[in-house]
């Protein structure tokens, strides 16, 4: 399978960089490099493009405005999008399993986003991708996301935060405990805790995060050790740490 794809960004040593990078991918076809947004939407007018490496920041119409644009289109192509912003600017793109570079440029990191995009499209996953890519632009600017939007192989599922009863730090990953069912997602539990809305959510361990509501009882036992009692069923550990403000919300919610 041939994957076409254009490469857009206004700096002609970044396109320059990427594109002797993807000659170590074959079956990779670049049809166009272009300067701008305009010569950008040119190119997707003229060709079938299954994947756009697309600067966040150029001059006049930005890398997201574009964004938008395509993921109105009706089988977009994937975007991968390319940026000097730093590591903690980048969490949206995880929340909503879209992929980006970091320049300057890492091969390994390419090579990470061509064999997601490879998995992707021979998955036909276009559609919910799309779907990904629409919520992403259009929640740029809300504080909290209200979905995350999990990768596997080749897939992506939408995940509602408001069906997440808890989450545990699984090292690189974390696991959103839903009703019935567990979810990996490929993020720090760090990373996703300043994404999520403080008054849903709560820290109770160096590894664990709960949904206020889910809030049962606090028992401390014989050795010392807090344990939550969740009303979706099941008891969590408690750090010692984090159970002065548990017991505050429990001692609010019963006044």
């Amino acid at each position: 399978m041939t994957i076409r794809y254009l490469i857009v960004d206004d700096e002609m040593p970044g396109r320059m960089n990427l594109r002797l990078a993807m000659a170590a991918h074959p079956g990779w076809e670049l049809l166009a490099e272009c300067g701008g947004a305009a010569a950008a939407r040119e190119a997707l007018a003229q060709h079938e493009v299954d994947l756009v490496f697309l600067d966040i920041q150029m001059p006049g119409q930005s890398g997201l405005a574009l964004a938008r644009e395509i993921s109105l289109l009706r089988e977009p192509p994937l975007v991968v999008f390319v940026t000097a912003y730093s590591e903690h600017a980048v969490e949206a793109f995880d929340v909503h399993a879209l992929d980006y570079l970091l320049k300057p440029l890492d091969d390994a990191r390419l090579a990470q986003a061509v064999e997601r995009a490879e998995a992707m499209l021979g998955r036909r996953q276009r559609e919910a991708y799309g779907d990904a890519l629409r919520r992403y632009v259009d929640e740029d600017q809300a504080p909290y996301p209200d979905t995350i939007s999990v990768r596997s192989v080749g897939r992506i599922e939408r995940v509602s935060v408001d069906e997440i009863l808890r989450i545990e730090s699984a090292g690189n990953y974390v696991e959103l405990h839903l009703a019935g069912r567990t979810v990996l997602h490929r993020m720090t539990l760090g990373r996703l805790e300043g994404l999520l809305a403080p008054e849903e959510f709560v820290r109770v361990h160096r590894g664990t995060i709960v949904r206020r509501r889910q809030i049962a009882s606090l028992e401390t036992r014989g050795d010392g050790s807090y344990w939550l009692s969740m009303r979706s069923g099941g008891q969590v550990a408690v750090s010692e740490r984090y159970a002065a403000a548990l017991k505050t919300i429990l001692l609010n919610r019963d006044t």
